[in-house]
């Protein structure tokens, strides 16, 4: 069947659609992308503003149009922290369902993490042994660590290279304090959480998945996205550590002039390579793994194992007047 995914984040709407069937690997058929960057239109009390919600609502229902002309049976719509924790973020879902007839399943932290972890066991294998995966998204780093499809320990910190950036470097570039003052916010954070996992033992493979470790491996010297998707990319920590202080003296333009920079992440680059930094010294990784599949991938992989074992659940009911009801993501739960 065709699926599609359609993940409300803090940078974007992204849809994925999908050739998707249980016991087989999920196929890419098409991706459509809309830069809403909700974690910027926030207001003083930190909802989001209503030019923002109108935004949200047109960006869905344009999605939801895409879905239907590339013949999607299904849409999982899910929101992660941007709308989770929004002051409003009740009244945006309700306007979001009343108006497009979406209900938009919110992802906990929690859930985010083991969504992701699946995705990145499923692409790595058994075989791969302990896994210690890192995900930096726009409003939140997660990290898990585990044996199974499961991880053992899972956690979701405020991280995000979006909600860094907006908060901590106004500068373009930015004030070297600034750049000390994130870093140091940065590790402290991280370091909180470094002995839950310590006590687990060491994993045999670190992944790190995301676009923006995509684009510091690939600034890094890993190979293009256009070698093909199973293509070994690899960063190392001792390469980033080199340009992280390059990061911080270039201004945004000339970030986005990087292989691999996209123009609308250059800007969050410097913040998101901080925490990668960061969470690669802290944990002791000298070098991890870019795994494609993240939490979109862990989505449908989710929905798939629920078609092979019983139903996901009853459906959302559609407002009156709205385009039929999209099925809701069920949270993952070990």
């Amino acid at each position: 069947m065709r699926l599609g995914v359609l993940d409300v984040g803090s940078n974007t709407v992204h849809l994925l659609v999908v050739d998707a069937h249980p016991g087989a690997r999920p196929l890419p058929a098409y991706s459509h992308k809309a830069d809403l960057r909700l974690a910027e239109l926030l207001d003083e009390h930190g909802a989001i503003r209503e030019d923002g919600v109108d935004r949200l609502v047109h960006t869905v229902l344009d999605a939801l149009r895409v879905a239907e002309d590339k013949g999607a049976e299904d849409v999982l719509p899910f929101a992660t922290s941007a709308v989770r924790e929004a002051a409003n973020g009740e009244a945006v879902l309700a306007r979001v369902e009343r108006d497009t007839g979406v209900r938009l399943t919110v992802l906990s932290g929690e859930d985010e993490s083991r969504l992701t972890f699946l995705a990145v066991r499923r692409w790595f294998g058994w075989s791969a042994g302990r896994l210690l995966v890192l995900d930096i998204g726009g409003g939140s780093l997660e990290v898990g660590f585990g044996m199974d499809e499961y991880p053992d320990a899972a956690v979701s910190l405020p991280l995000g290279a979006g909600r860094l950036t907006g908060s901590w470097l106004p500068g373009d570039p930015p004030d070297a304090a600034d750049v000390r003052s994130l870093r140091r916010h940065v590790r402290a954070e991280i370091a909180r959480t470094v002995a839950e996992f310590a006590r687990r033992g060491r994993p045999d493979l670190v992944v790190g998945t995301s676009k923006t470790f995509r684009q510091l491996a690939r600034i890094a010297g890993a190979a293009r996205s256009a070698e093909g998707l199973y293509v070994q990319r690899t960063l190392r920590r001792a390469a980033l550590e080199e340009w992280v202080p390059r990061l911080a003296a270039m201004t945004t333009s000339q970030r986005a002039s990087l292989p691999g920079v996209s123009a609308g992440r250059a800007r969050q680059l410097l913040a998101g390579a901080l925490v990668a930094e960061g969470a690669m010294d802290l944990f002791e990784v000298d070098d991890l793994d870019i795994c494609p599949w993240a939490l979109r991938e862990g989505v449908i992989l989710r929905k798939l194992d629920l078609m092979a074992t019983g139903p996901a659940g009853p459906p959302a009911s559609a407002s009156t007047g709205g385009p039929p009801p999209q099925t809701a993501v069920t949270p993952f739960r070990a």
